[in-house]
């Protein structure tokens, strides 16, 4: 079964150093979905070791199995646009609405 729209909660503010989690989820797809975010367009990479996490700057945990994206610490760095991606393989990819979130 294709995935239906996620629906993806971002807040629309947060205090700079605070901990932030989005979520996003659809229970249509079958199989489960897997969620990918998206930040100004640009998806955002899935965290990988220590190593190469540190030297892209990556401040986030994405967990594509679960669909949240956990800031331990947002900065004004992470301000931005943000929308998610749920795809299971069949049929087309379904995205949320974007929303903004202002740090």
């Amino acid at each position: 079964v294709a995935p239906t729209t996620p629906v993806c909660e971002v807040p629309s503010s947060a205090m700079t150093g605070t901990v932030v989690q989005m979520s996003c989820k659809e229970t249509e797809g079958s199989p489960p979905s897997e969620y990918q975010w998206y930040k100004n367009g640009v998806a955002l990479l899935e965290k990988t070791g220590t190593g190469s996490a540190k030297a892209a700057n990556i401040t986030y945990t994405m967990n594509k199995k679960s669909g949240t994206l956990l800031f331990n610490t947002v900065t004004k760095n992470d301000t931005g646009e943000y929308f998610c991606e749920a795809s299971n393989g069949i049929g087309s990819s379904q995205k949320c609405s974007v929303r903004r979130m202002q740090v």
